[in-house]
Parts: C-alpha cells; sequence; structure tokens
C-alpha cells in the first residue's frame, strides 16, 4: 500500500515537473492567452475580458521604468527574489503590522501566470518553483514583457495596453511617464484605486512614483530589460 502510494505520488510529481516545463518554454516564446486570475475574475462575466498582447518594444519605456520604481527597484540585480524585502516583510506581519507581501515583479509574474491569487503556503511554494524556471528560461526581458501583458490594470482588464487604452484613450506606446506612473500606482488594487484622477494618497503616490522613473532610467535600473 505505501509502495503503491509512494510510485503514485513520484508519477505525479513527475508529471507535474514535465507539464510546467512545457508551459515555461512554450511561453517564452508564445503570448500568453488567458491565465486562472482572469478566468475567475467574476467581473469578467458581467463586463467582458479585455486585453490586448503587445511586444515590449511596442510599450513605452517608462511603463516598464515606472512598474520597477513601484514594484521591485532590484529587479535587474535579483535572482528573482529579493532577500531583504522578504525579510522585512516577514518583520512586518510578525508584529501584527498590515501584511506586506515583498514579492518581486518576477515572483508576481509567476503568480499570474501560472497560479491563482491569494496566499498560502502552497501557493507561495509554487510560486517560487515558477519564479526560479523563469529567471532561468525567460531571463530578465521576457519577464517584464509578459508581466505588462497579464497584470490586472482595472476592472476586467488586463495589460499595459488594453489600460492605457481604457484610461486614456491611446496605446501603451504613446504612455507619458506621469500616465505610466499612475498606471503603476494603481496596480496592486487596479479594481479600487483610480487611474484617470486620483486623488489624495494617491495622487502623491503617483508623483512619486513619476520622480522615481528618472533615477530608473538614471541609474540603469531598467538595463537587464533594454540591454
Amino acid at each position: 500500500m505505501i509502495r503503491t502510494l509512494f510510485r503514485w505520488t513520484a508519477k505525479a510529481i513527475l508529471l507535474f515537473v514535465a507539464i510546467s516545463l512545457f508551459l515555461v518554454l512554450l511561453f517564452k516564446w508564445v503570448p500568453v492567452p488567458i491565465t486562472a486570475t482572469m478566468v475567475l475574475d467574476g467581473e469578467i462575466y458581467e463586463h467582458g475580458l479585455t486585453k490586448d498582447w503587445e511586444p515590449l518594444s511596442n510599450i513605452d519605456r517608462d511603463m516598464a521604468r515606472a512598474v520597477i520604481a513601484a514594484e521591485d527597484s532590484k529587479f535587474c540585480s535579483h535572482n528573482g527574489f529579493d532577500a531583504e524585502a522578504i525579510a522585512k516583510a516577514v518583520a512586518n506581519n510578525a508584529q501584527g503590522k498590515r501584511l506586506r507581501g515583498g514579492s518581486t515583479i518576477t515572483q508576481q509574474t509567476a503568480k499570474n501566470v501560472f497560479l491563482w491569487q491569494g496566499g498560502g503556503y502552497f501557493r507561495k511554494g509554487l510560486e517560487a518553483y515558477y519564479a526560479f524556471l523563469i529567471e532561468k528560461i525567460w531571463g530578465k526581458r521576457r519577464i517584464m514583457e509578459v508581466y505588462l501583458n497579464v497584470a490586472e490594470t482595472g476592472i476586467a482588464t488586463y495589460g499595459a495596453e488594453a489600460g492605457a487604452q481604457r484610461y486614456f484613450g491611446h496605446s501603451a506606446a504613446r504612455l507619458s511617464s506621469a500616465e505610466a506612473a499612475r498606471m503603476a500606482a494603481a496596480l496592486p488594487l487596479p479594481k479600487k484605486r483610480e487611474v484617470k484622477n486620483p486623488s489624495g494618497w494617491l495622487a502623491g503616490h503617483g508623483r512619486t512614483i513619476e520622480r522615481r522613473i528618472s533615477v530608473v532610467a538614471r541609474d540603469g535600473l531598467d538595463a537587464c530589460v533594454y540591454e
């Protein structure tokens, strides 16, 4: 009985590894058609799914710089995991303060493409596995390209292109630094945060990200994306 269970468990693990490697290799070259996040988003059944895949060359560089400034300033220097941010998140959460994730753009991309939203150690373990794979197989430029195409940018809206069209009426290739910053500021809570006319803290956060965009460009913090 135990031997049979072990054999079936081993087969299941091997099958999972084979399928996951196949998908990671496939999406290195092929646009991601749909994700679990999109399918499980109840808003798409009321409003319809809006997404437009664009190559990174058709997305203004300030959009990539904005998400680096807002989400992951060490994107080009880490191997998929920001140890310092993770340690701070663990300490913050242990003190009972507001939960803080510490996820990198690589981890967010792994979650958005291959997994589901929400927490739990099991999902976080799978996220780490996929993050390791895409760092090794995709590389930074492809990770950024996929992230900017699958990230939720509004109600039933996914990707920088769809977000730019929704909020500003033009393509992501023509985003200004202010527009890119406002989209990046809304990314953690795109269903609740206003992009076109933010106010209060959110407006200030957007302006801070806009200032940081020039720092990202000046210090080459996006060099791994555009090398």
